[in-house]
Order: structure tokens, then C-alpha cells, then sequence
């Protein structure tokens, strides 16, 4: 039997729009195949062995949120969590948690708050929200894949030569509304703007997620036995069709 670790990134300021509904999403399809989860909720100054968490995640927050806890990541977190990322642990982090995963965000007051560095990118904030659903064709394993969700931040984030982006905006604005890209991808770590939440809206996704965490963990050759998605996709495909209309 499998069993897959599972590390949630400051629950109680970094849930917003949803973003919980990503770790009910993954248990579930996880208990559905009869693969046990270990949930670890890392809490400002938490202790936490990042070398035996298969997977992370890290939701958004209102930039009071992010403050709250941008010091404590950088100085409980960061090391640790670099090293468990460089020998492949699965990270997905949205929105506030994909900023803080970057150089820097400098907010639109001129306040910078400082990130770990993991994803070559860096955030500045304005006063033009990016709001609204966001459709976009991505690439992985077997080819080119659409995600949908919803993105609601003053941030734009620009990518740097050590990333490459989770996919090209189809329809809303993405990283920064202005070059077409959304999201970052370094090795296993992926960071993005899509809220709403994002996993249940993308059962195909939240398979690769737990591919790659299941191949780090038990090998190569693990393959998750499929699922009957049918009412997910149907719903998932309504949303692509209404935003390219």
C-alpha cells in the first residue's frame, strides 16, 4: 500500500478563494485508490522534516496574509524546503504562495516583501486588479492540457531564465496581463495565479501532481489506476467552452 505525505503551508492566513479544496482534492483521489495520506500543517515556526514530505502545497492570501508570515517562511522554511525541492518533492503553490516562492513581491505602497528565491520570478504589485476566470493550455506527459480557474491578484509576476511557464493564457491575464504567460515551473515545483479551487476543477492535474510524488517516492514505473472523472471533465469542459466563446 502507498502512502504519501502531505505538507500544507500556513492553512489559517493562506486560504483564500477555495485554495482548501486543493488538499481535499487530493486525499480524496488518493482514499479513492486506497492510498493513505499523512496531512502535516506547517504553522509559523513549525519545525518540519521537509525530506519526508512527498507533497506540498501553499495557497493564497490577502497581502496582510502574506506579511504575516513572509519572515517566518523565509527564516523556519526556506532552506529546508530548497533541499527537499531540489531532490524532486512536488510543490504547487497559488497566487500569494507563488510570490513568496519568487526573489521578491514589492506591494503597489512600495512595501518589498521578501521571498526564498526557489522560482526565478519577481512580483510587483499595482493598483490594477487581474480578477476574473483564467483559461489556459498547458504541457505535460502526454501533450498540451487545458486548466481553467479564477485569479483575482494586483500582482503581476515577471519569469526569469530559470523557469518556464505552466502554460499560455487562452483566456484572462495570467502572470502579469501583459506577455501571455501564466504560472512557473522549476522541476517539480509549480507555481500559478488559479484559485477556485484549482485541483477539483482539474482532476487531470491533480493526477500529475500525485504521479510525480508517487514516481519521487516508490519509483519510476508508479502509475495511478484511472478514476471515473466523467462529471469533473463535463464540468471542466463547459468552462473552456464558455471562455472561448
Amino acid at each position: 500500500m502507498y502512502n504519501l505525505t502531505i505538507a500544507h503551508l500556513y492553512p489559517e492566513q493562506m486560504n483564500i478563494y477555495g485554495d482548501r479544496g486543493n488538499i481535499i482534492t487530493l486525499r480524496q483521489r488518493c482514499a479513492w485508490r486506497e492510498i493513505t495520506t499523512t496531512l502535516i500543517p506547517v504553522m509559523p515556526g513549525s519545525s518540519i522534516d521537509w525530506q519526508s514530505v512527498d507533497l506540498a502545497f501553499f495557497g493564497g492570501g490577502q497581502d496582510s496574509g502574506q506579511a504575516l508570515i513572509a519572515a517566518d517562511f523565509v527564516e523556519h522554511q526556506a532552506e529546508p524546503l530548497r533541499r527537499a525541492a531540489e531532490t524532486g518533492m512536488v510543490l504547487l503553490a497559488i497566487c500569494g504562495g507563488y510570490q513568496l516562492l519568487g526573489h521578491y513581491f514589492l506591494t503597489h505602497t512600495g512595501e518589498k516583501l521578501p521571498g526564498i528565491g526557489l522560482l526565478d520570478v519577481h512580483t510587483v504589485g499595482s493598483t490594477q486588479r487581474l480578477i476574473g476566470n483564467l483559461l489556459i493550455e498547458a504541457n505535460w506527459g502526454t501533450g498540451r492540457q487545458t486548466l481553467v480557474g479564477f485569479e483575482n491578484h494586483s500582482g503581476g509576476t515577471f519569469l526569469g531564465k530559470g523557469v518556464k511557464p505552466l502554460g499560455k493564457v487562452l483566456a484572462g491575464h495570467g502572470n502579469n496581463g501583459k506577455d501571455g504567460s501564466e504560472g512557473a515551473v522549476w522541476q517539480n515545483v509549480i507555481g500559478c495565479y488559479m484559485h477556485g479551487s484549482l485541483l477539483p476543477k482539474n482532476p487531470h492535474f491533480a493526477d500529475h501532481l500525485l504521479e510525480l510524488a508517487l514516481q519521487r517516492r516508490y519509483g519510476s514505473s508508479t502509475i495511478l489506476s484511472p478514476l471515473d472523472d466523467q462529471l469533473e471533465l463535463a464540468a471542466h469542459s463547459t468552462m473552456v467552452e464558455r471562455l472561448q466563446r
